[in-house]
């Protein structure tokens, strides 16, 4: 038997958001070449990366609902209008506001760019239409007119032509010349409604004209007639309203396959060149049509079910817009629940033509309340919201691939195995009291159990056998479901049948586990408790007790004999299965632990809890490795790769993050960090050794090293070489004059080298102007800890500088040094001396007695030495005279007491 590889723990994750809100619902804008789209989020504004619904960058609002978006013809300004009624204009090379102004006195509705950029046209909730200059941001032309709130507003497609179209809930369209500031024409008919899309043919021909009644008008723009009139409504339909109507470009990819396919109008058909468009409403269907001036207009393709997945079907969440996308992108349809559909047209066998959609992407989701990996790879997370659809997500394009509806209240857990057979299942439990059975590859439901009569909050499959799964519900009973007959009739869902049932719990059912080889299978409730049951009859084995609160998870061991659970204590805990006994507890989150996982072959777990942390554990040192901080409410659920080891957790926040496995990464990282830093460090040494002081400091700075740093700094401050350090300082950036400024700070604590820190001081106040030193992140709190201990430095200087004028001032009294001031008298002193002087009687009394008697002891001892020196003066006299030269003198020291008379000593 191959011994298995041995376990290596893992060190660190790494999170990489996967889904999160950037879109709830009104204004959007999807850029010229469809790479990226922004849409509005509350106050915000999100620029999403189309290709896989990242967020590219997020713009900060006023405060208050952003009402409309549209982006410039060339992409490079994008402007948003909120509640506020204030009107931005952004550069989306820097993401920031360069120009802003208050326009209408409501709300903006919609906004249209004319094709030279420098035009904007606004349509207020105040019944007004008004045309800016981007550029300057002034109001070039104010139209009223309308009686009601312009609902849209769209510039001629001929930019030569200055027209402008208006539709409003006075149930018109008002046609407006730019070069006359008036009014052209009135489009309106007696049975009409209020007006909610505006196009213009290619041919600059015609008008569209989408109204909420469910009418298409089209008008002639030459006459200002109109030429058609199409309703929507049908006998089936329930749903009436158009929100959109498109004009297809006849260069567009679905022009084009609308041309290759047969039309199930073959005898309407003209030999001109027809017009066609499409129309988007509460139906959540797609309708395209074809029109012609000869001809009425027909419609050539409905979609035969809509993608939209209602919340009931009494309520039309249908679509509330849509988009012709360019570069052979399809069609973009938004629903009324922050969806985005991409459609992409395609031929059939049959040569008809179809929408099929490719990508789903979600804008906002509700609270994740479970999630599952799905698939051979766990390419695919199966997430249940606080809805009742299940929505599975595909990781690598990171869209919503396809929805499981069935459930009529929401969904509260899930699970998924591979069958034996090999496909792959989904299990849910939801409010309504039942549980389904999916099949991942067909996309439907395949089985219903019926038979809890309250939430079935916790579903789990066998992990062995694979032919059945186990529920629990509030109404505190465990059942054992079957599967092994669903598969001999696939063509609808069956009825499940229960194996066994058991009154398992005193309160709700919150978790279960199955055991490894399906023998085992581990209930959690509210009761505080945890029960081991034994497959497949249910018979209570044990009874986990010592959580002082309700227990969420529950999950055995993949090797061992144990079994882990989290509770709502703030504890989790490892029991084993053979007594009963509590083997472990692990604390450490600041809030009830809502889940907990095994990791690394039983060796380590990963929990998540109410405080939103996700933290990583080692069960043999019990430590927990790492803490991780990335969502900002509740984390609900908690998923886990078993072949990659990947992790997704979500929660109330909306968001699913998913954690990458970093340790070996982060080794790499962290061996090559150390290797740059040794040639780093020997480059810095080499510097310093060719005096290469701007280098050296530059180095010392990127490898962190303030020991260097002020070795650097001390040698030029000791050399007064000023030009080496402002080249140094000009180099720097605001992060590394930041760091700096937090050395000097360090520095500036210790006396020993406050004057290196204040050397660096000076010249950085110096070579920087005030603005650009108020401008560095923290800069308050560094000039707080900065003062205080250099004007204590400065007023010990000051100390030792008065002292030392007092030490001058007697050796100046004692003639034991000359004064600076030759011509002062010996009985004049200078009025700083005599301030010293007056200090000085007043401090030092015993010093001045001590100096008085030392000077009376000089006087007696210099008489004695004075005497014996002229004894011997004399007696030598004859013999020095020979032997000393001319010019030579002997040098006398006077020194000259106030009580006593002067002293003269020869030397």
């Amino acid at each position: 038997m191959v011994a298995p590889p041995p376990v290596s723990l893992k060190k660190n994750y790494r999170c990489s958001p996967f889904l999160q809100k950037f879109y709830s619902g009104g204004a959007y804008a999807v850029s010229s070449d469809g790479s990226f789209m922004a849409c509005a989020c509350n106050a915000e504004i999100k620029l999403i990366e189309t290709s896989n619904s990242s967020v590219r960058e997020t713009l900060e609002g006023d405060g208050e609902e952003v009402t409309a978006l549209i982006l410039s013809p060339d992409d490079r300004f994008l402007v948003s209008a909120s509640h506020s009624r204030l009107i931005r204009v952004w550069n989306l090379s820097s993401f920031k506001c360069i120009r802003s102004w208050k326009g209408h006195d409501g709300p903006v509705t919609s906004m249209s760019f004319h094709l030279s950029g420098g035009l904007l046209a606004t349509a207020g909730a105040d019944t007004t239409v008004r045309v800016w200059d981007v550029d300057g941001g002034f109001c070039t032309h104010l139209f009223r007119g309308h009686k009601g709130v312009v609902t849209c507003i769209a510039f001629h497609p001929d930019p030569k032509l200055f027209l402008l179209f208006s539709g409003s809930d006075d149930e018109s369209v008002l046609v407006w010349n730019l070069e006359s500031k008036k009014r052209v024409a009135v489009l309106k008919e007696n049975d009409t409604s209020r007006v909610s899309s505006l196009a213009i043919s290619e041919d600059e021909k015609s008008l569209l004209i989408a109204e909420r009644g469910g009418v298409v008008t089209i008008w002639d723009l030459q006459k200002y007639q109109r030429q058609q009139t199409i309703t929507i409504k049908e006998k089936d339909s329930t749903f009436e309203t158009v929100n959109t109507v498109l004009i297809i470009p006849d260069a567009s990819f679905i022009s084009a396959c609308l041309s290759q396919c047969n039309s199930p109008n073959k005898e309407k058909k003209v030999a001109t060149r027809p017009l066609h468009f499409l129309t988007v409403g509460e139906d959540g269907l797609v309708r395209i049509w074809t029109f012609s001036s000869k001809s009425r207009a027909v419609c050539i393709y409905k979609q035969k079910s809509s993608d939209v997945t209602p919340v009931s079907d009494k309520s039309g969440v249908g679509f509330v817009s849509a988009l012709v996308l360019p570069m052979n992108q399809g069609l973009l349809c938004v629903t009324a629940d922050e969806q985005f559909l991409f459609y992409r047209p395609e031929k059939s066998s049959d040569g008809a033509f179809h929408l099929i959609l490719y990508r789903r992407i979600l804008g906002y989701i509700e609270q994740i309340l479970d999630m599952k990996f799905l698939g051979d790879e766990e390419q695919y997370l199966g997430v249940a919201t606080n809805s009742e659809q299940v929505q599975v997500y595909d990781l690598k394009s990171m869209s919503c691939s396809y929805v499981l509806s069935g459930h009529a209240a929401v969904v509260l857990c899930l699970d998924s195995c591979k069958s034996n057979s090999g496909r792959t299942l989904i299990v849910t439990g939801s409010r309504d009291h039942h549980v389904r059975l999916w099949d991942a590859e067909r996309r439907c439901c395949i089985g219903i159990g019926k038979g809890h009569m309250g939430d079935v909050g916790a579903v789990v499959f066998s992990k062995k056998l694979k032919n059945f799964f186990v529920s629990g519900s509030s109404d505190r009973t465990i059942k054992v479901w079957s599967f092994n007959d669903v598969f001999e009739d696939v063509n609808h869902e069956i009825t499940l049948k229960s194996k066994a049932v058991v009154g398992a719990h005193d309160k709700d059912i919150n978790c279960l586990t199955v055991s490894p080889v399906d023998n085992l299978v581990c209930s959690g409730s509210e009761d505080r408790t945890a029960c081991v049951w034994r497959l497949p009859e249910l018979v209570s084995m044990m009874v986990l007790k010592g959580h002082k609160r309700g227990i969420f998870s529950v999950e055995f061991s993949p090797v061992d004999q144990c079994v882990i659970t989290s509770s709502g204590d703030r504890t989790i805990k490892i029991w084993a299965v053979s007594d009963g006994s509590c083997l472990k507890t692990f604390e450490g989150h600041t809030a009830g632990v809502s889940r907990a996982s095994f990791l690394t072959r039983g060796t380590q777990f990963v929990s998540c809890g109410f405080d939103g942390l996700v933290k990583l554990w080692t069960i043999k040192s019990n430590e927990c490795i790492a803490t991780y901080d990335q969502h900002d409410e509740k984390i609900w659920a908690l998923a886990i790769g078993r072949k990659s080891e990947l992790l997704a957790s979500g929660g109330e926040d909306a968001v699913i993050n998913l954690w990458h496995d970093s340790t070996a990464v982060d080794k790499e990282e962290i061996f090559q960090k150390e290797a740059d830093a040794i040639l780093r460090g020997q480059e810095l040494e080499n510097a310093v050794t060719d005096a290469d002081y701007p280098k050296a400091i530059q180095l010392a700075f990127e490898l962190r090293r303030p020991h260097n740093l002020f070795e650097l700094f001390s040698q030029l401050c000791r050399r007064d070489d000023v030009d080496p350090v402002e080249k140094s300082l000009r180099n720097l950036g605001k992060e590394e004059l930041r760091v700096l400024l937090e050395y000097v700070r360090e520095w500036n604590t210790k006396p020993k080298l406050c004057h290196v820190a204040n050397f660096v001081l000076f010249r950085l106040f110096k070579l920087f102007p005030p603005t650009e030193i108020t401008e560095i992140k923290g800069i308050s709190e560094l000039l707080e800890g900065l003062i205080p201990y250099s004007q204590r430095h400065f007023s010990r200087i000051d100390r030792l500088v008065r002292s030392s004028f007092l030490l001058d001032y007697i050796l100046n009294r004692m003639n034991v040094i000359e004064p600076e001031n030759n011509s002062l008298k010996s009985n004049e002193t200078s009025p700083l001396a005599s301030e010293i002087c007056a200090h000085v009687v007043h401090i030092l009394p015993k010093v001045g007695e001590r100096a008085i008697g030392h000077h009376e002891d000089i006087n007696e001892e210099s008489k004695v030495l004075s005497s014996d020196v002229e004894n011997k003066r004399s007696s030598s006299k004859k013999r020095k005279t020979n032997k000393v030269k001319k010019g030579s003198s002997i040098k006398k020291v006077k020194a000259v007491s106030e009580s006593g008379p002067s002293i003269s000593v020869e030397a």
